[in-house]
């Protein structure tokens, strides 16, 4: 299996968590809300996938940074 490493600055690394974080809510209220239960299916399948990876991401990063590195700005650009 190939691997991927990167090298990141505390502020990638926010903006990296924060996307995960939204996607893994917006995939929740999909398996909460859909009646297609095909669709409903294959996202809970990708979003068990997204926790794993999410869980131990934030882990790295807080242990890397702080837990400074979940505190994102709720402004708008």
């Amino acid at each position: 299996m190939s691997t991927l490493e990167l090298n990141l600055v505390e502020s990638e690394a926010k903006i990296i968590l924060e996307a995960l974080l939204e996607k893994d809510a917006s995939m929740e209220s999909i398996c909460n809300n859909s009646s297609d239960e095909d669709l409903k299916a294959d996202v809970g399948n990708d979003l068990v996938e997204l926790r794993i990876f999410l869980n131990e991401f934030k882990n790295n990063a807080v242990s890397k940074f702080g837990e400074s590195v979940l505190e994102f700005s709720n402004e708008s650009l």
